[in-house]
């Protein structure tokens, strides 16, 4: 009897599933979750089985051709959050599928071209264009090349036409292919010793001539003293031996050579001295702490179906401490964990507590890490090797085989939300990850969202309070300076004369500082003082920035555009260049000039580019290798710094009046978490607030660490104007690198759904736009957008085939910004 399965294929255009048959010479080996090669058109392409069925919805039905791996690579739980993921944002299961396999594992289907009767074509001859002679030199000297290979050889050159000519004409062969995964796993050689040791020491005397004799002598009484395979470099280092040496005494049948494979750990040269209090040994827990995790714990016993928590803890409130205690007593139960953490910068720390913890139990996932080091993580936690596993957003599609309990840290952080497509909110998807793994959520914030909230306040989450922190010390102290009445005292620099003071009583303690400002670079913007003109982006319309660290550079931050500083105005032709504003850099200069002696440490975007930067940095400032450590957003995490006693914040208006509906929630989160990087310890600390517009209900909160008190405020503003939590948004966007069809376009799906306004259903649904958005124009691409507001966008965009109007559209349900 013939079994039928469904199919997820991985080609991006087709968001369905597909009906295929298990041929006999496959039957028993093909389960749901499995990675499977099928036929689709006249393709072959890569495909997940989602289900078994009864009997197949088409007449005719294609057979699958073989499996990838004999293991799943999904759970039943991750196939259900795939499902429910898809459903709720409207991306195609197959884009959603692809989130939870590693980088390079999951192929899609490519095409081979060959030239055909090489000697009979010459790439000189006069009848090719340009393209097809540079594709038919590239394939004679190269032999045959897949599409995405020949990508690499002509970078934003459109081939394929030319390509597809040439095919046409019998000159090029072109067959559809699948390439293999990319990455694989690894092994390196080992010996082992073959004979008893007593027999290996018999052989000694007459092991080779006077100039090898040593060298094999001292490699076999090495191999004596391991009872496991070695990695030969280790023979070799030991031994002084080669690999010569050591083929002769395998050929004598006294070791053993072979290929073994070994796990690329990232966590495998991880050292042992502690970032901060990583490495604390088991606090005594707050009777608050002690309430929660007693919550959390009661939770892992229960049959009903949790609905998460909301642990709302001050910073240094020990919510991390909870956490660990939680894992402790899932993975006792023999079940794993994951613990999300917004961005690369907070893992250090975090990973060390838990490593600390669980030693060798620990898996970390991030996109620093190489494709390999990716792989054998995901291989690692699919054989349930691994307990626990660590990472930003994509560490949630580990496939855990039995997962009791998932932790977002920081909840409230906006790098939970994937902006490009496939759009998904990590947090929101944790949740639903939980309920069908019948696992715990646990979601922690100081500054959790406003929607967030809100959920817990109509019972959706249960609240967990920790309002006091661990070391009994209050919050910091929060004074506001106006910079207005700084100008007006003829006082104009950076640092308000405040903030100096208590920079310079920070120093002389030998104490840290931090100081926070949320840009990068030099100056804001570059402009002509005689005639005004911004230099700015070609492609993104947007200001340059400048950066002086190596030569005076202007850069985009938008797209990356990147060009030197002009000598005179490519406007009017005058020299009068000056810059405007202040960045990072600008603030580092201007305290290596006012404190010499300081030491001094960056962490932005532009210093942490490289592999392990953000653990360098940190290590060299939690081990007090320098004073003063100015940032921008990575600042505001989660991170602990018993020695920082004095947080100034330079310039907090920064983001505070941009038109959007969540630019001030934004702003209060990351001062509040800026602010409470000081005074963590019995030290005690203080923050200085730098501010043109003090009376900001942002500003007001923050001074007052006034969570609740903002919380209030908020939530009556978005009940005002029909924000979230009150409504949902879905946010449609069309980009063409022609603003007129990108305005015609969205004038045309606008004046379709303002027909449908006028239906009974669309009555409650109000809409805005269309219009540019607010950043017009990225990249030398045009954005126009329409934001739907309704109870439930995604029944609305499911009626009436607006989805068929919606081709070429991105469409984003429930966004985090509209800009």
């Amino acid at each position: 009897m013939t079994t039928y399965v469904q199919v997820v294929v991985n080609v991006p255009a087709v968001s369905g599933i597909f009906d295929y048959a298990i041929p006999e010479t496959l039957a028993g080996q093909i389960g749901v979750g499995q990675l499977v090669v099928v036929p689709f058109g006249n393709k072959t392409v890569q495909g997940m089985v989602f289900r078994f069925i009864d009997q197949p919805s088409v007449p005719v039905i294609k057979e699958i051709l073989d499996f990838v791996d004999p293991l799943p690579v999904l759970t039943q739980a991750q196939i259900a959050l795939a499902e429910s993921m898809a459903a709720s944002t409207m991306d195609s299961l197959a884009s959603i599928v692809g989130l939870f396999l590693p980088i390079g594992v999951g192929q899609e289907a490519d095409v081979l071209y060959q030239v055909i009767n090489e000697g009979r074509w010459s790439a000189k001859d006069n009848q090719w264009s340009v393209v097809q002679r540079r594709l038919l030199e590239l394939l004679t000297e190269r032999g045959s090349l897949r599409g995405r290979q020949i990508d690499a050889h002509f970078r934003k050159v459109e081939w394929r036409n030319s390509a597809n000519a040439l095919v046409r004409r019998g000159v090029l062969s072109a067959k559809s292919v699948l390439p293999p995964p990319r990455v694989r796993s690894k092994t390196v050689r080992v010996a082992l010793l073959a004979v008893p040791p007593d027999e290996a020491e018999a052989a000694m005397p007459d092991l080779g001539s006077k100039q090898t004799l040593a060298r094999r002598q001292s490699a076999l009484r090495f191999l004596i003293r391991q009872p496991e395979p070695v990695n030969v470099s280790w023979v070799y280092a030991e031994s002084g031996c080669n690999l010569a040496d050591l083929y002769e005494l395998e050929e004598r049948g006294l070791i053993r050579l072979f290929e073994s494979e070994i796990f690329r750990d990232p966590l495998a040269n991880a050292g042992r001295q502690p970032v901060g209090q990583a490495a604390m040994p088991a606090a005594q827990l707050t009777p608050e702490q002690s309430v929660a995790l007693q919550k959390i714990i009661a939770a892992f016993s229960s049959t009903d179906v949790q609905s998460p928590f909301l642990l709302k803890g001050v910073t240094g409130s020990g919510k991390t401490e909870v956490y660990l205690r939680a894992a402790e007593e899932i993975v006792g139960r023999g079940k794993q964990v994951i613990i999300l953490v917004p961005e690369i910068a907070l893992t250090p720390q975090t990973v060390r507590r838990f490593v600390s913890r669980f030693p060798g139990q620990v898996g970390i996932v991030h996109s620093k890490l190489s494709e390999g080091e990716r792989y054998d993580t995901w291989r690692r936690a699919r054989t349930g090797a691994l307990k626990i596993i660590i990472g930003a957003r994509s560490a949630l599609f580990s496939p855990l085989p039995n997962v009791g309990l998932v932790v977002v840290d920081e909840c409230h952080d906006s790098s939970y939300y994937q902006s490009e497509p496939p759009f998904y909110h990590a947090v929101t998807a944790a949740q639903q990850y939980a309920r069908f793994a019948g696992a715990v959520c646990v979601l922690g914030s100081a500054t959790p969202s406003v929607t967030q909230r809100h959920q817990a306040h109509v019972g959706e989450m249960t609240q967990l309070d920790l309002p006091h922190r661990v070391t009994g010390s209050g919050l910091p102290p929060v004074q506001i300076v106006d910079m207005r009445d700084e100008l007006k005292a003829g006082h104009r620099g950076i640092f308000s004369r405040t903030l100096l003071k208590e920079l310079e009583s920070t120093l002389s303690r030998g104490e840290q500082a931090i100081l926070f400002l949320n840009r990068r670079g030099t100056a804001t913007y570059v402009f002509c003082r005689d005639c005004g003109h911004v230099l700015r982006c070609p492609n993104c319309d947007t200001p340059l920035t400048l950066h002086v660290e190596t030569k005076e550079r202007l850069l985009c931050h938008q797209c990356g555009y990147e060009r030197l500083r002009p000598k005179t105005c490519p406007q009017c032709g005058s020299k009068q260049i000056r810059e405007y504003g202040l960045g990072s850099e600008k603030v580092e200069a201007e305290v290596n000039m006012l404190f010499p002696k300081a030491r001094t440490l960056r962490w932005d975007w532009e210093t942490t580019r490289e592999k392990d930067a953000h653990e360098v940095i940190l290590t060299h400032f939690a081990n007090h290798q320098a004073d003063v450590l100015i940032g921008t957003q990575m600042l505001a995490k989660g991170l602990d710094l018993p020695l920082v006693t004095l947080v100034g914040i330079v310039l907090s208006d920064v983001g505070l009046f941009l038109p959007d509906p969540f630019a001030g929630e934004r702003v209060f989160q990351v001062l509040t978490q800026v602010a409470g990087r000081a005074g963590r310890s019995e030290r005690g600390g203080k923050v200085v607030l730098q501010t043109f517009d003090p009376s900001s209900q942002v500003i007001q909160s923050t001074a007052r660490h006034d969570v609740d008190g903002f919380y209030e405020y908020e939530l009556e503003q978005r009940r005002l104007l029909g924000y979230p939590p009150f409504t949902r948004l879905a946010r449609l966007e069309y980009r063409d690198q022609d603003p007129a069809l990108a305005e015609k376009e969205a004038q045309k799906v606008a004046a379709k759904l303002r027909e449908l306004l006028k239906a009974d259903r669309w009555k409650l649904v109000s809409m805005i736009g269309p219009v540019p958005a607010f950043f017009a124009k990225v990249g030398g691409i045009h954005r126009w957008q329409i934001v739907l507001r309704d109870p439930d966008p995604i029944s609305l965009l499911k009626e009436h085939n607006v989805q068929s109007w919606l081709k070429g559209w991105r469409v984003e349900v429930d966004p985090i910004s509209l800009l």
